[in-house]
């Protein structure tokens, strides 16, 4: 029997690259995927995750389709559409969006989504951030702050919801060829070679490298696993 059979799973930002991706590699393991996005595939829920009604509406309607909430992703996120300039360049709405994208919208995803978790005496949660936290890429800031909020957010929910049964682990990946990341030339000429060089195993990252790191965190193989952080970058950053 397949790993997550009878188990209900929302990806955020599930229509394209990783998310997509994950959603498939869950799929595969048996737990019916409910994909939202702001283009969301057929069957799939549109929705802006940084909008507090519409992640409402989201988790409603995931529950009202399916009956239950097992797994969450928070894959929905800024980054391949990001200029990259020095932080003095970054006007404070670009940062309050990015902010609000990337974080607050784990705070409303998870906030809506917990009830229904401790409702059935548990769940998975796997939050997606990066590897940029880890080694301080430049010209990026507001990406790379987001992203390591997200590790402390993670670390701090697991501790909260460890006695609901609720894991909360994330997952980083290092520079990953999408073809979000491939429509802007600006971001594949100056990441890709140096990301590529850096790592141990050095080749492109491409969306399905990620996809075991999340699946093992939704299985119940992982758990007595929570809090933690996977860099999957393929060996660019030890630790």
């Amino acid at each position: 029997m397949s790993r997550l059979q009878g188990k209900v799973a929302l990806v955020t930002g599930g229509a394209q690259g990783i998310g997509a991706a994950i959603a498939e590699g869950l799929a595969a393991e048996g737990a019916t995927v409910v994909v939202a996005d702001l283009s969301p595939p057929p069957g799939g829920i549109r929705a802006d995750v940084a909008n507090e009604d519409d992640v409402g509406r989201m988790v409603d309607e995931t529950l009202d389709l399916h009956g239950r909430l097992d797994i969450l992703i928070n894959n929905a996120g800024l980054y391949a559409s990001l200029a990259m300039r020095p932080f003095t360049e970054i006007p404070l709405e670009e940062w309050r969006q990015v902010m609000d994208v990337n974080v607050a919208s784990m705070f409303l995803t998870c906030r809506a989504a917990v009830p229904a978790m401790r409702e059935q005496g548990g769940g998975k949660i796997v939050n997606i951030s990066s590897g940029t936290p880890f080694r301080g890429v430049p010209f990026l800031l507001h990406y790379v702050t987001s992203k390591g909020a997200i590790v402390a957010f993670t670390r701090s929910l697991a501790r909260e919801l460890g006695k609901d049964g609720i894991h909360v682990n994330c997952v980083a990946p290092g520079f990953t060829m999408t073809a979000g990341v491939e429509a802007n030339p600006e971001v594949v000429e100056k990441l890709r070679d140096v990301s590529v060089a850096a790592r141990t195993i050095q080749r492109d990252q491409l969306p399905e490298d990620v996809v075991g790191a999340v699946v093992f965190l939704c299985t119940p193989a992982a758990d007595f696993v929570t809090g933690q952080t996977m860099v999957i970058d393929g060996g660019q950053y030890f630790h």
